[in-house]
């Protein structure tokens, strides 16, 4: 062993040794004891960065630590490798997608071996690989023909900078989740998957998901937003159709005094038709921000249509207004609008001198005052006709029941969720395996012809789709009748291929099919990590398609991942790491001056995975420090010979050999609770330091003294090992091992250390600390009360004072109360 740690040396070799052996090559057909653990895979963007440095390390920590506990881990890795930045980059630096996509690959594949994490490389995917994307294409067909995929023409957001549509969940306050561009509002052709019916069951298996966070299920009930309420119909006067609303306050029904529909809704189109001042106004709309939270605070803007409606109880009429508040995809394009109580309503009201009719008074009959805002609460009808004098909970029933007698409306429930738009128009994606007809209409492309190659050799002409210019890509056939067709040049959203790619790995070299057997004896994931930011876009597309996958009879399982464990953002300054910023740190110059071990061990000891964990560079520096210090210890310890293989007998040591085995067995069992039940890795990695500071104080070089260091160092290093496995791969073998670290069980406790013959009790006089006693395990009360009482510093307090009695907490504290 080398009196020196030499970072590089020392990784290099443990990373060759790993490699040679293939040691974290899994058996896929391996059924018993498994651990499936998985880290969201990146995007190539070309470098790490510390976020990604952080959910990987956290992810093989968990790995290495399951694979010592006898388990069979499955650690894969590969690339979401589909999407805008690789075209953004195209048009920057004039090179392919495709170019730039792989060399970022072999890039950070480098960079991943370097940060020594245990993946099982022969299972690396590529979602713009064809053999990926030729069974999301598959899927796409199967779905299709079960009518849970479709097209129609929608009113979508629209990035102009990307030029591509977002879905909802992509709309960031406004503005596009990517460019950071205001987001338009246009009518175009799209394909969608039909999430919606999965609605109740992504909503209901949530409660199953004891095992994640309650901020991500929360969020996810929130985007879901299922509610109970009542659909109900107005009669118009000179429209075709009735106008449909949903309302979750059917007790304010008969406080409507207008109807406000969207501007993309039929009704708005036809008045728009003679009126120039209406189609200027839909027009203005398309540039409306989606943000809710904008949306509640933005001004309220309208237009009279010139229509009215019928209010299906009273048979009163109200107008019917276009406002810039009212979405086409919730509920059906139109609200009843009840400005008394409504908040959005009352603020429209206020803004073009609508009435407004109070028919909801509080229970106590305290005063409202609508001038200043709505009455939002439940409470009393009042004005209500027939319903007057009833609860709000009363009318809910009894207005819906009467709805429903006279065939205006029903109970129904709702969903704030809209079915999920999948295709996109740029070029870097998979694309939609569809062929359009003039004759035949959509046909799906035969699956004996998938997958549809994406040309990877392209140039671009602006920010457009090389593939829309390209009849070689897009002119075919129809087969079904074999006339000149259109292949579809839209592709799919990158959500569809990370919605899936944790079942592929486990089929990663079939490819006779999506999924196999092996899909079910590893799904659902044992335990995923990433970022809490994915809690809606990634998190609940990849349950809807695990469902899918489960419909279709590839898995059994309900949800695709077990454990989710979400990891917090890497701050430096208070400020989350940005480019933008200037405040990053390169993950690459940090492994060349410290090493990965020491990145590892400051990313693990900085805070709990869940929290943000603010940079540090005098806390790398201590990384660094104390992996020379345990480099050292061990150093010292080896330079004095082989210690010999013997059994430690507990009842021959000292006081001070039982009092350092005692911690180093407390550390296994404290180190094994902090890992496998809380996941708090900085305090396993502290109490860790604990030990070493002690072993430095432990200076027996006495036979019984060698071998309980070497116990010690050993258990250290295998404690030590998931956290920092290069430099605990060489401590292994220099410690006198001739099999390797990655191949040991995690470390076995001795309870006959952790038994104690003498325990520090700690004496308090009226509540207040005084002193400290050394007694007996076995001692009875009146032992200890004496003890407690002839210590020094408390006969001081208690000397000449009457003793009113003494409280014994055994084996903690003794409290002497006195009269003052």
């Amino acid at each position: 062993m080398q009196e020196q740690y030499d970072h590089k040396l020392i990784e290099l070799a443990a990373q060759i040794f790993w490699d040679q052996q293939q040691s974290f090559v899994v058996d896929i057909t391996t059924k018993e004891n498994t651990f499936y653990c998985l880290s969201m895979f990146p995007y190539p963007s070309g470098r790490l960065h510390m976020g990604h440095v952080r959910n990987y390390t956290i992810g093989d920590v968990i790995s290495r630590y399951q694979r010592m506990r006898g388990k069979t881990v499955f650690q894969p890795m590969g690339w979401d490798a589909f999407g805008l930045p690789a075209e953004n980059a195209a048009l920057k630096n004039n090179v392919a997608p495709a170019q730039w996509t792989y060399e970022n690959m072999a890039y950070m594949r480098t960079q991943l071996k370097q940060l020594g994490f245990a993946y099982d490389w022969s299972r690396e995917i590529a979602t713009c690989r064809p053999e990926y994307y030729k069974w999301e294409q598959w899927m796409f067909i199967q779905l299709y023909k079960k009518g849970l995929a479709y097209k129609k023409t929608a009113t979508v957001n629209w990035d102009p900078v990307d030029q591509t549509v977002l879905a909802n969940e992509q709309v960031i306050d406004g503005k596009g989740w990517r460019s950071g561009a205001p987001v338009e509002r246009r009518e175009i052709p799209q394909w969608f998957l039909r999430i919606t019916d999965y609605a109740e069951d992504l909503l209901n298996d949530l409660e199953t998901l004891d095992e994640w966070p309650d901020a991500v299920k929360t969020m996810q009930r929130n985007w879901i937003g299922r509610s109970e309420g009542v659909e109900l119909q107005f009669v118009v006067n000179d429209f075709a159709e009735l106008l449909t609303v949903y309302t979750t306050r059917p007790d304010t029904l008969m406080g409507v005094t207008y109807v406000a529909v969207a501007a993309e809704h039929a009704l708005a189109k036809q008045a728009a038709l003679n009126n120039s001042a209406i189609a200027t106004f839909i027009k203005n709309c398309k540039q409306t921000k989606l943000a809710e939270a904008e949306m509640a605070t933005m001004q309220k803007l309208g237009i009279d249509t010139g229509y009215r409606a019928t209010h299906p109880i009273t048979g009163a009429s109200v107008p019917i207004w276009i406002a810039n508040f009212v979405l086409i995809e919730y509920g059906a394009g139109a609200v009843m609008s009840v400005p008394a109580h409504d908040q959005r309503d009352w603020e429209f009201a206020q803004q073009y001198q609508l009435p407004i009719q109070q028919v909801i008074y509080p229970l106590d009959d305290s005063s409202v005052d609508l001038t200043k805002a709505a009455y939002t609460e439940k409470g009393l009808l009042k004005n209500s006709g027939e319903f007057s004098d009833l609860t709000s909970q009363q009318a809910f029933k009894a207005i819906a029941s009467y709805l429903q007698a006279q065939q205006k409306g029903q109970i129904k429930i709702n969903y704030r969720l809209r079915d999920w738009g999948v295709s996109r128009q740029r070029y870097w994606g998979a694309p939609i395996p569809m062929i359009h007809c003039q004759q035949c209409g959509d046909v799906p492309v035969p699956e004996n012809q998938l997958p549809v190659i994406l040309p990877e050799d392209v140039q671009f002409e602006g920010v457009a789709s090389p593939i829309k210019i390209m009849p070689s890509f897009y002119e075919t056939t129809c087969p079904l009748c074999n006339g000149p067709a259109k292949r579809e040049t839209d592709t799919f959203d990158t959500f569809m291929e990370s919605s899936w790619y944790y079942a592929r790995y486990t089929a990663r070299n079939n490819n006779d099919a999506m999924l196999d057997k092996n899909a079910d004896h590893w799904l659902p994931v044992d335990q995923y990590i990433g970022g809490i930011e994915h809690a809606i876009l990634h998190l609940l597309y990849a349950r809807f398609y695990h469902k899918l996958l489960r419909d279709a009879g590839l898995v059994t399982s309900k949800e695709p991942f077990k454990r989710l464990l979400t990891q917090g953002m890497v701050l430096k300054d208070g400020a989350k790491m940005s480019k933008s910023k200037g405040n990053t740190v390169d993950p690459q110059a940090l492994i060349e001056k410290y090493g990965a071990d020491t990145v590892r061990l400051f990313i693990m000891f900085a805070a709990p995975p869940e929290q943000s964990l603010e940079w540090s560079d005098d806390g790398v520096e201590g990384a660094s420090r104390f992996l020379k210090r345990l480099w050292r210890l061990v150093y010292d310890h080896t330079q004095r010979g082989v210690v010999p293989r013997a059994m430690i007998n507990q009842s021959e040591l000292s006081d001070e050999q039982k009092a350092i085995r005692r911690k180093l067995h407390n550390t296994i069992v404290k180190v094994g609770d902090d890992m496998q039940r809380r996941y708090t890795f900085n305090t396993a990695i502290a109490v860790n330091m604990e030990l070493v500071n002690d072993l430095y104080k432990f200076n027996d070089v006495s036979v019984q003294g060698r071998l309980i260091t070497q116990e010690a160092l050993e258990g250290l290093t295998l404690m030590l090992s998931p956290m920092v496995p290069h430099i605990c791969h060489q401590l292994w073998q220099t410690l006198g091992h001739t099999t390797a670290l990655i191949d040991q069980a995690w470390p076995l406790v001795d309870e006959a250390a952790l038994q104690q013959d003498r325990v520090d009790i700690v004496v308090q006089v009226n509540g207040k600390l005084r002193g400290r006693i050394a007694v007996d395990v076995h001692a009875d009360q009146a032992t200890v009360e004496a003890a407690a009482l002839n210590e020094e510093n408390v006969r001081r307090f208690v000397e000449g004072k009457a003793v009113r009695k003494i409280i014994v907490v055994p084996g903690k504290l003794v409290n002497v109360v006195i009269a003052e």
